[in-house]
């Protein structure tokens, strides 16, 4: 009898998820195929004030991570998610659909599913107990994570969609695997946060990722890249600001959780159109100031053609002299030495034994070789 009591429990928890969640839960099921069992214990077991968290996340779960995904691996980053939002100093102030959405998920995108909540939540919470705010809690994982976990940046990393352990393991990663290990890192201690990106600058230089974290809004930092203990302060500000609206090469784009009308477009996988996104390309505008001055970025190679760094210095008609360091290959590799120089006018650019004479018209890229 008491086999079947539960059986009819069962069937009936079943039919009140259907009712609330409509097809889509039926569609998930189906595609979870010989894992439906994991999925479906996942519900079951998850307590009640958890289930809403739990119904969203296998709702908008990604096909793989239907199919292959334990039970204990999803009731675990449930429960640990729920834990942080509820019991630090700041999840009062976290929204629910920011929470499902920019807290509660287990990966950002592509990358292999680590299982990160509680190591992280253990080596990174001392780091960030004294803050007195998400946005300081923030900048202050930025500035110690990857020495606590020896990871530095590198393009000569494994691959460029590193999951946190994988960066780990590797001792470096570029800006797609340092974005992921902070968006992780943040997340374990109870800071929404997601990845942000454009396939392309607008002047075809390259591509970038990077990280916005939530506090009564948005905010945006390079991963590895800490200004102190500010946020919204970045290399690429300038790039960004040019970026196109609307347009799956030239946006801004964040990922998140949710279904969207758009996808992620990520350049290492261009023909993955999978992930949901939101094209928050406006957002970047706003910092864009109208002005006749255009940007000149400067590149020092050493004679094996490595960027390095050496004092760089530039030299105007009326000899209005600046200044400046180049950046070494330990920077990102579209992060420039950058001036902003009147159009029209000549300038001498100066590194040791290299000059360059340079009229500005358009912006360009410089290369000093030593």
């Amino acid at each position: 009898n008491r086999i079947c009591l539960m059986n009819k429990s069962i069937v009936f928890f079943f039919i009140y998820l259907n009712i609330i969640m409509g097809n889509d839960f039926d569609i998930q099921f189906r595609m979870a195929r010989n894992n439906v069992d994991q999925i479906k214990k996942a519900i079951t077991e998850t307590p009640k004030d958890q289930l809403e968290g739990m119904t969203w996340l296998v709702t908008n779960m990604q096909e793989e991570d239907l199919r292959t995904l334990s039970a204990d691996f999803l009731l675990t980053n449930c429960k640990m998610a729920y834990d942080v939002w509820e019991n630090n100093q700041w999840g009062k102030k976290i929204p629910e659909d920011i929470f499902l959405n920019f807290l509660l998920p287990y990966a950002n995108l592509n990358e292999r599913r680590d299982n990160w909540r509680k190591d992280f939540k253990n080596r990174f919470l001392p780091i960030i107990q004294n803050s007195n705010s998400l946005y300081e809690a923030a900048a202050l994982l930025n500035q110690n994570i990857y020495d606590e976990v020896g990871v530095i940046y590198s393009t000569d990393r494994p691959k460029a969609d590193q999951s946190p352990y994988e960066s780990i393991e590797a001792g470096m990663a570029s800006c797609t695997g340092l974005s992921i290990l902070l968006i992780d890192a943040c997340r374990s201690v109870g800071i929404p946060a997601r990845f942000v990106g454009t396939p392309l600058w607008y002047n075809n230089s390259g591509n970038h990722s990077w990280v916005e974290i939530w506090d009564d809004g948005w905010h945006f930092t390079g991963a590895a890249e800490p200004i102190g203990d500010k946020l919204n302060e970045v290399w690429f500000l300038d790039l960004a600001s040019n970026a196109v609206e609307g347009d799956m090469t030239y946006g801004i784009f964040a990922a998140t959780w949710g279904k969207t009308d758009i996808y992620f477009p990520m350049n290492w996988l261009p023909d993955v159109k999978i992930y949901n996104a939101i094209d928050v390309t406006t957002r970047y505008k706003i910092h864009k100031v109208e002005t006749v001055l255009v940007p000149i970025r400067i590149r020092a190679l050493d004679p094996s053609g490595e960027r390095c760094e050496v004092k760089v210095t530039v030299i105007g008609e009326d000899n209005n002299i600046m200044e400046g360091l180049s950046r070494d290959k330990t920077c990102d590799a579209n992060d420039h030495l950058t001036f902003m120089l009147p159009k029209g006018k000549t300038f001498k650019v100066r590194s040791k034994e290299v000059e360059k004479m340079i009229k500005v018209v358009n912006e360009q890229l410089i290369d000093l070789k030593l």
